[in-house]
């Protein structure tokens, strides 16, 4: 499963949890990144995919991951053949531009999303301020609140002596705070005079916008941007870090935050959407979206001091284990599962 995003992510980590085959799980890609012709194939293949599935096999429920704009009349039609199939379905909304997309959407398709919230047995949403700005979309829908979730890992080296790796994860543009992180690392490269630090920005996107904007900071010798790169080559990225820097605008609950933390790095991001809820002041450094200057100051606090980096790295990763335990998660769906088909 190679599709990008924070949800491909999510699948791919419950997979490998005994609640995939205790229920048996079967997986339907929708969505593929490429052309229309690509996606537009992927998609009817899954309609006879899930057809097939739903007539055959039966399963006790259908369990769909929702997000903005084309995301939603793909899975809304799942929705409704699983309705009319009286299967009971588990409406798993993502996205930082859901409320957004509600509000902009026209009068039938508003419809259509109140429906969606309203037809699901249960709808799970990943932090209390999406499930509050859900309730106000469809009050009667059932909502509840499941954090995204990540397999705690080996906490990468603070203090190995070579130049400290900040990494930058996601899709390279606006709303994730890119170009804002650009300027800040040109501020700081320049205050300090010279920097013993490398920032590497992996992601699709802006990629080649990013890259003149590099060049013509003159921070070349520093910053490296990537491009997109698979998820099979996520881990090795991250082991090879120390700090993840997300200075994101609008958010949902990044699964490159939780990656991190479960890995010991430091993480200096923005408390916006869901990140307040998987992060505090006790393991990361929070400055506002937007801000030069402080996102500035705060990589450069974390750059020059090893023992901050330390400190806030271990309580990133105690905090996964304590809350955001893919098995703690896996066990919390289980029983929404048994509950839902009881």
């Amino acid at each position: 499963m190679s599709t990008r995003g924070g949800v491909a992510t999510f699948v791919r980590e419950m997979r490998a949890t005994p609640i995939w085959t205790d229920w048996d799980i079967r997986h339907v890609a929708t969505h593929r990144d490429g052309g229309i012709g690509t996606k537009l194939v992927v998609y009817a293949r899954a309609v006879f995919v899930y057809l097939y599935w739903l007539a055959v096999h039966r399963p006790a429920l259908v369990h769909l991951h929702l997000s903005s704009y084309g995301s939603f009349p793909r899975k809304y039609l799942f929705e409704l053949i699983a309705r009319a199939a009286r299967k009971p379905v588990v409406l798993h909304v993502h996205g930082s531009d859901f409320s957004v997309f509600y509000d902009e959407a026209p009068g039938l398709l508003r419809a259509a999303i109140r429906d969606a919230l309203r037809g699901a047995a249960v709808v799970v949403a990943l932090g209390e301020p999406w499930a509050a700005a859900l309730r106000d979309i469809a009050p009667s829908a059932r909502i509840i609140v499941v954090s995204n979730a990540i397999r705690p890992a080996a906490q990468v080296e603070q203090n190995s002596g070579a130049p400290v790796q900040v990494l930058f994860l996601g899709e390279i543009g606006e709303r994730k705070g890119a170009f804002t992180l650009l300027e800040a690392w040109q501020r700081m490269v320049l205050s300090a005079g010279e920097t013993a630090a490398r920032l590497i920005i992996a992601g699709d996107g802006a990629v080649e916008r990013a890259r003149k904007m590099v060049a013509d900071l003159g921070i070349d010798t520093s910053v490296e941007v990537t491009g997109w790169i698979g998820p099979q080559e996520i881990p090795e990225l991250l082991a090879a870090s120390q700090v993840l820097v997300l200075p994101s605008h609008r958010e949902g609950q990044p699964m490159a935050i939780l990656e991190a933390m479960a890995r010991g790095l430091c993480v200096v991001t923005c408390p916006v959407g869901g990140i307040p809820d998987l992060i505090d002041d006790g393991c990361g450094l929070m400055v506002p979206p937007g801000a030069v200057e402080p996102l500035a100051e705060a990589l450069g606090r974390v750059v020059r001091d090893t023992e901050l980096r330390g400190r806030l790295g271990a309580a990133a990763l105690r905090r996964v284990r304590d809350r955001f335990d893919i098995a703690v998660v896996c066990r919390r769906f289980d029983g929404i599962y048994r509950e839902v088909v009881r």
